[in-house]
């Protein structure tokens, strides 16, 4: 891809102008929104490929941006930026949703591989319509070309990290996987969420989406001392 849209969700202006001029010279497309419900309205009107979301705005929390983006629907990548660096954000951004999470002050070259690795991974490589292929276990199909799940029939909703993280798990069955390795498979690096809290919020989310009984599963399962495998 050339020229993905990227938005920025900063109300500082100092900080989105550098981020903007930095991604630019990059060769993306920016858009960019100093508020919340601004950040809500041009990702309904414009589409872009992936959001940049502080979460310190004016007029509502970036959490409360990415809980609607995503009842909404919308599954483009959201890369959360924001100054602090507790555990219980880190949680919640991936709790909402969100792909991935970079902590202030950052490394312009950095950000820079982390949105380059999202945007590969949400729709290059691991993303690539295969014409026709479907992937099936019980009652769920996973449509690759279309990069949709069914369940019975019926439309599943996930993000693109969940969708990937689900087709890697399903394509490799009965192979028991460590978290840093489903991190390195779906993420592509080392992300500051840190690896067990990232893949455990997915794996939960996707259970609580897929398995009957979530707290005993049939399909996505632990391997204690390991880390998770599908298990058909």
């Amino acid at each position: 891809m050339a020229g993905e849209r990227l938005l920025i969700v900063e109300d500082e202006n100092a900080v989105a102008r550098g981020l903007e001029y930095g991604l630019t010279s990059e060769g993306f497309t920016v858009l960019r929104a100093e508020t919340g419900q601004r950040a809500l309205a041009l990702a309904r009107s414009r589409d872009p490929h992936l959001i940049l979301l502080d979460i310190r705005l004016p007029d509502m929390s970036g959490f409360d941006v990415c809980r609607q983006l995503r009842a909404e629907g919308m599954r483009q990548p959201i890369l959360i930026l924001t100054a602090r660096d507790e555990e219980l954000d880190r949680v919640m951004g991936l709790e909402l949703g969100a792909d991935d999470y970079v902590v202030k002050p950052y490394r312009l070259r950095e950000l820079i591989a982390r949105i380059r690795a999202l945007l590969r991974r949400a729709y290059g490589e691991l993303a690539a319509p295969v014409r026709g292929e479907r992937l099936r276990f019980g009652d769920i199909e996973l449509d690759l070309e279309h990069l949709q799940v069914t369940q019975g029939g019926k439309p599943v909703e996930l993000t693109p990290t969940e969708f990937r993280l689900l087709r890697y798990l399903v394509s490799n069955p009965e192979r028991p996987f460590t978290r840093d390795e489903l991190i390195e498979a779906i993420w592509g690096y080392d992300s500051d969420i840190g690896s067990e809290r990232t893949v455990d919020v997915h794996m939960r989310h996707l259970r609580e989406k897929l398995e009957a009984n979530p707290a005993d599963p049939r399909w996505l399962v632990t391997v204690r001392g390991v880390g998770y495998k599908f298990q058909p």
